[in-house]
């Protein structure tokens, strides 16, 4: 996988490792390039050093071989997929994203922000990228090493295509190679390409270009601009709020929208509203008994959990299918065939509104003794037209709503898919185009493609005459094409045993959306029926509509998420209706619904706020910070969040605003189209917001270190507020934290909580460094650290009998990724060891009680698509097959019966699962009608569909503990 693209927004954090490198050339030819590369980094922007091509600085000739063609994309995976292409005369290498950038830190005399001088022209300070040590602990390749293999292959080469990703970011990656290896424009070429095919690489190779240089500039300005605003904001905050926060020009734009409709959540007040609803049937149709104690329903106060008892219940104020639905809905009831539900809509003339009860008692009375009467039937077909084929914010809209897939594992999945897999003999193959894109646009190979593939696999009536055409969002840059398959030959279920099942389930989307963007329009039958009800003391009005789907079109390939067909039956004007029941509820208004990932990225797109390749980073960067949180996949603003955002909103107003950030992102396409100058568009953000920074240097409050005239109960020291970057809350806690001598740790209890108990020496030894043991209390309970921490990292438990329990001690093996040491850790009687390195290194095993490692389970399976030897892996649900070639190739699967039993002495033992008692609960599915039944995921109760192994409906609610125990005892009395 590509190493990640850089975040939209800047801010001086520790830096993210980059993709894993392959192995690491000899120190000799590192230092051939350092010259080179030193040169290149301090060299001026945009402005080529020519170098001698034969006789680098430093070097022995070099004798260049004729025909020889060297190609420089960005990720290893996509070098291993073009060079199958190529074949002999080629030499494909990766440059594994960034070469150069921006310092991270160390400031210069003369420059005003971190790298970059902006009194003497916004001249940028590059330096070569400090890769770091990567994921799981494995150590890369650095950049001076990368560049060295580039030189030494490019001085070889009679050419060099420079192909990294088409867009301005790979542009600009193509500029720095460029510059770092001091190529010659006259042996220099640019080429790009939408999708890794053969014949996708080959026309591109026979039309190279030279380096668009305004695409350049726009990438270099949008770099300066994050680095300007996030640099000074973020130490802003640093110095007023607490450490470990971070500001920008789209992040903190982000948080913006999600603590605007917080607000408007907590400043909602609720409306009551009355709904009248009759079941009705043509006259002497359907035989019907009402039952009169569910004649009125009365709506679930908002926010109550669930009981076993409860009646009713409404859906929450939003379903994960449509995100932006403002109100609740009842679960639909269960209605007799050939009735249908009419709503009133109309009292005495008027449009129906009751606020109150007694109102709509009054009305009730009178229409449960009316005479019902079709008085106008309208029918018409209706035609649902194909969707355009995905963008990349669509593409991530779609795979949350449909597939719970966060925007950063989509984006990741996705570039798996564009840059290829390994598909067995066939190699590695590239099974979509390049995923960052704006444009619906489609070429005409790929519109001949999918016009020749709709006839053979639907058959003649699903093409339309024409091909269906879309027009893309007024800010789209129509540089690519959309996400859609590289070759429709290659369809999910032939693909689908070389995928993982998340990269399946992504491809299948892509796929069936863009085969249905180019069939023929559903066609629906609409109904309309007016209804009267006359009685003696009033007249009403009821509405009803039904659909039934004549031509299935494009919902062939891909149906909607809901397709719900409400079936009228016959009906004509001045028919006699049945009144079969009539039905009064309650209901309240809904406050605005919570963002989801979904709906919060719909929203930066409508509003231009960054670009679709960074909405995943933007995401995860708003979250990591303690802006927001998710639960329940919906987003809620904390309360850093809410305070960095006032601060930042009433001293940097126009930065941080919606219409400013918007403003920012056409100037760039601006400066790319060669319409402005990218200087003049920073010098006229920098002069207000300079100013800005120096005025709220004085007056922004300080919000950190505030004392609340109490005295630490331990200490006697002044207690301040400080607020937390992890959790994203405030908290009270004693001045003297940072003390060097005598520091007291003391943290006040929130309201509702017990207080912290103190630490306390316990006679207990340190089995590793002889030290005493201290009891702490942990988010886990009570544990035991030792007194050398953090040198010792040794943990214990108190067992049952009362003795001590080693959780966690460093062990003599090393890990076999980073070199560290590994610790003995214990988990619900599980044994394992994990790396001393953890986060940075998750590398863990198996262990016995005394630390060794446990001997893999030798399978004698072999991974059918890369041919790595299976591995025993321990899973929630117990023992399962993985590929050892993890994580390049996820491959995955449960342990065939005859090898389970062959390895039944080795396999690890499956987890104890409690059985779930079979409940069925006297509640609705708020999805299909369903009763719902008790279950249980990963210890966590809730109630679910009972129809889910049937119609895989995902309905589900929450349900408070009391409920729980009262179901399980009920079960537990009901006779066998």
């Amino acid at each position: 996988m590509a190493p990640r693209k850089k975040p939209d927004d800047e801010a001086p954090a520790k830096k993210k490792p980059a993709a894993r490198a392959p192995k690491k050339p000899s120190a000799a030819a590192a230092k051939k390039a350092v010259t080179a590369v030193e040169k290149a980094a301090a060299a001026p922007p945009r402005k080529r050093t020519k170098a001698t091509a034969e006789t680098p600085a430093g070097d022995a000739p070099v004798t260049r071989t004729p025909g020889r063609s060297l190609v420089i994309v960005e990720s290893p995976a996509k070098a291993k997929t073009i060079e199958k292409y190529l074949g002999a005369g080629f030499k494909v290498l990766a440059s594994y994203g960034h070469v150069r950038d921006l310092p991270p830190k160390g400031k210069q005399r003369g420059e005003d922000v971190v790298g970059i001088r902006i009194k003497e022209g916004w001249l940028p300070r590059y330096v070569v990228v400090d890769r770091g040590a990567g994921k799981g602990g494995r150590k890369f390749k650095s950049a001076e090493e990368i560049l060295a293999e580039l030189k030494k292959e490019a001085d070889k080469s009679s050419m060099v295509y420079l192909a990294t990703d088409p867009d301005r970011e790979g542009e600009s990656i193509a500029w720095h190679i460029c510059q770092a290896l001091e190529l010659e424009p006259e042996r220099t070429q640019r080429i790009t390409f939408n999708e890794i095919t053969k014949t996708a690489v080959q026309r591109a190779l026979a039309n190279p270009s030279a380096i668009n240089d305004m695409r350049v500039q726009a990438q270099e300005a949008r770099r300066l601009l994050d680095r300007v605003v996030g640099y000074p904001l973020s130490n802003l905050l640093g110095k007023k709020v607490t450490r470990g926060l971070s500001a920008g020009r789209v992040q903190s734009v982000a948080v913006k929208l999600i603590v605007d409709r917080e607000r408007e959540i907590e400043a909602f007040k609720a409306e009551e509203f009355w709904k009248i609803t009759a079941l009705l049937s043509p006259e002497g149709k359907v035989k019907f008994t009402a039952d009169p104690s569910k004649a009125k329903v009365y709506a679930k106060k908002k926010g109550a959990p669930v009981t076993a008892a409860a009646a009713t219940a409404e859906v929450p104020e939003q379903t994960d299918d449509d995100p932006d639905a403002p109100a609740a809905k009842e679960a639909a009831p269960k209605i007799p065939a050939g009735s249908f539900q009419a709503e009133l809509v109309k009292w005495q003339g008027a449009e129906f509104t009751s606020d109150n009860e007694a109102k709509t008692d009054s009305i009730f009375e009178v229409l449960n003794k009316a005479a019902f009467t079709v008085i106008k039937v309208d029918q018409k077909d209706e035609q649902r037209r194909a969707p355009p084929p995905f963008t990349t914010s669509s593409l991530q809209q779609a795979a949350n709503l449909r597939l719970r897939l966060p925007a950063r594992i989509t984006m990741s999945l996705a570039q798996e898919l564009y840059q290829g897999v390994q598909m067995g003999s066939e190699g590695s193959v590239a099974l979509i185009t390049y995923m960052r894109t704006d444009s619906t646009r489609v070429s005409d190979d790929a519109l001949k493609m999918v016009r020749d593939f709709i006839p053979q696999a639907y058959g003649p009536q699903y093409l339309p005459e024409k091909p269906n055409f879309f027009k893309s969002g007024k800010s789209a840059q129509e540089a690519h094409e959309a996400v859609r398959p590289t070759d429709l030959s290659l369809t999910p279920a032939r693909v689908q045993p070389y995928l993982s099942p998340d990269q399946h389930k992504l491809y299948t989307l892509i796929f069936n959306q863009f085969v249905a963007s180019q069939m023929m329009p559903a066609i629906v039958a609409m109904t309309a029926v007016e209804i009267e009800a006359a009685g003696d003391g009033g007249t009403g009005f009821f509405r009803a509509s039904g659909s039934i789907e004549k031509f299935d079109g494009w919902r062939k390939v891909s149906p909607p998420a809901k397709q719900d067909d409400k079936i009228l039956p016959p009906l004509t004007e001045k028919q006699k209706l049945d009144k079969l029941d009539l039905t009064a509820s309650q209901h309240f208004t809904q406050p605005p619904p919570r963002f989801n990932e979904a709906s919060l990225v719909k929203t930066l797109e409508k509003e231009g706020i960054g670009r679709p390749s960074t909405y995943a980073t933007i995401i995860s960067t708003i979250q990591s910070r303690g802006y927001v949180k998710q639960e329940q996949r919906r987003f809620f603003a904390s309360e850093i969040g809410k305070v960095v955002t006032d601060l930042l909103v009433k001293h940097f107003p126009e930065v941080i605003n919606v219409k400013f950030t918007s403003h920012i992102e056409e100037e760039l396409d601006e400066i790319e189209s060669g319409k402005v100058d990218y200087k003049a568009v920073l010098d006229e953000f920098w002069t207000p917001f300079s100013r800005d920074l120096m005025l709220a240097e004085e007056a922004m409050p300080k919000q950190k270190g505030v004392e609340t005239g109490e005295a630490c109960p331990r200490c006697g020291r002044p207690l301040v507020e400080q607020y937390s970057s992890k959790t994203g809350n405030k908290f009270v806690g004693c001045s003297g934290w940072k003390e060097k001598e005598n520091p007291c740790k003391y943290i006040k209890p929130g309201e509702g909580e017990a207080e912290r108990p103190e630490p306390v020496l316990t006679e207990h030894k340190c089995p590793t460094c002889d030290k005493q043991m201290i009891q702490k209390v942990g988010r886990f309970g009570t544990f035991l650290a030792c007194a050398g921490a953090p040198e010792c990292k040794t943990t214990m438990n108190i067992g049952a009998d009362g003795k001590p329990v080693v959780t966690s001690k460093v062990t003599q093996h090393l890990c076999e990724k980073c070199g560290k040491p590994m610790m003995l850790k214990e988990w619900k009687g599980r044994y394992f060891l994990g790396c001393s390195g953890y986060p940075g290194c998750k590398s863990s095993m198996d262990a016995d009680a005394d630390g060794n490692p446990v001997k893999k389970v030798e399978t004698g399976v072999n991974c059918e698509k890369c041919g790595s030897p299976m591995v025993v892996k321990r899973g929630f649900r117990g023992p399962f097959l993985s590929c050892s070639g993890y994580p390049k190739c996820r491959n995955a699967k449960p342990i065939p019966a005859e090898l389970k039993e062959k390895l039944k002495d080795a396999l690890p033992p499956a987890p104890d699962r409690k059985k779930v008692p079979d409940i069925l609960v006297d509640m609705p599915c708020p999805q299909c009608g369903s009763k719902m039944k008790l279950c249980n995921a990963r210890g966590r109760y809730f109630l679910g569909c009972s129809s889910w192994a049937k119609t895989k409906c995902k309905g589900s609610m929450q349900i408070d503990p009391e409920s729980v125990e009262k179901l399980q005892k009920a079960a537990a009395e009901a006779p066998a």
